[in-house]
């Protein structure tokens, strides 16, 4: 068992997509001791990685020529059917048996299409959404959420332990961005509710840090109020308290609400809350929120009350 472990540990790796997530996410595999082969549409994106001795190649293509484990994290449905199906696509030089790892969140049935194309390649797809943040990136605590055949989840689960604390299977292929999607849609409805109930107890005269103290102790107590909450100056570390930077982007909460939306109405499932959040994280965008946390919703509600 040792050996193999061993061998597998400098089996290189490919990784495409080095944003906010990816950039950390490369980093634990390299701390793991894997040789990282990386490449991102942004040049300047591969900097850092390449200073930590990643190999950087020029487009998705080159990397599935050197690495037959790769991962893929990208910001939304086009630009994985980009990266994979693309004039420079991983598909274009995939060697047989390859296994692809993609982390992006994108609807559950493009992750369906893409491993339809892998597996005519003779290559192995898994969707692999996560939940968690940039923090959790960072210090290698994500949960991945892993679609896919299940005879592959071993090879996957051994990469994706370097990057995370929660390797969880659920299912074929596009369950994994199933599960992210309801996941995300959740914590939307409950930062918008966190948000509101904060605002009404500032408004009543109650201090904000003895508002989130008793919410977190009682029963509406949520992820939103005790651990990322909206309202500055209550949490150090989030970004609340650093004017609504970092974290994850109003932009990217909207895209993932719209990927609820159409899941809803493929499936015929009513969502009226999450609806209304689709429509709340719409509406922040085109008032120039879309790069700010999405728990800037906070100063959003302040803001449409002419506070």
């Amino acid at each position: 068992m040792m050996l193999t472990t061993a061998n597998f540990l400098f089996t290189q790796v490919g990784f495409i997509g080095l944003g906010n997530m990816g950039n950390p996410m490369a980093k634990n595999l390299l701390k793991h001791g894997y040789p990282v082969i990386a490449t991102d549409v942004f040049p300047e994106s591969c900097k850092e990685l390449q200073e930590l001795g990643a190999q950087i190649l020029d487009n998705p293509a080159e990397v599935a020529d050197k690495a037959d484990r790769i991962i893929t994290m990208l910001p939304s449905s086009p630009n994985v059917i980009d990266v994979y199906t693309g004039p420079n696509g991983i598909l274009k030089k995939v060697k047989k048996g390859s296994l692809l790892i993609d982390s992006s969140t994108i609807d559950p049935a493009v992750s369906k299409e893409m491993a339809s194309a892998a597996e005519k390649m003779g290559a192995v797809f898994m969707d692999a959404p996560v939940s968690g943040g940039v923090g959790a990136a960072s210090s290698g605590k994500l949960t991945f959420m892993v679609g896919g055949a299940e005879a592959e989840f071993t090879a996957a689960q051994e990469l994706l332990n370097c990057m995370g604390a929660n390797v969880v299977y659920c299912g074929q292929v596009g369950t994994g961005q199933a599960a992210k999607i309801c996941n995300n849609m959740l914590l939307a409805i409950g930062m918008i509710g966190t948000s509101e109930t904060m605002n009404l107890g500032i408004r009543l005269g109650l201090d904000p840090k003895l508002l989130a103290k008793i919410l977190n102790m009682s029963s509406g107590r949520c992820w939103s109020s005790d651990t990322y909450n909206p309202v500055p100056g209550v949490m150090e570390g989030v970004p609340s308290g650093n004017h609504y930077q970092g974290g994850f982007g109003t932009q990217l909460m909207a895209k993932d609400l719209g990927l609820a939306q159409n899941t809803a109405t493929n499936t015929k499932t009513p969502v009226p809350l999450g609806s209304l959040a689709h429509q709340i994280y719409r509406m922040m965008c085109a008032r120039g929120y879309a790069s700010k946390d999405f728990s800037s919703v906070f100063q959003f509600l302040r803001e449409e009350e002419g506070q």
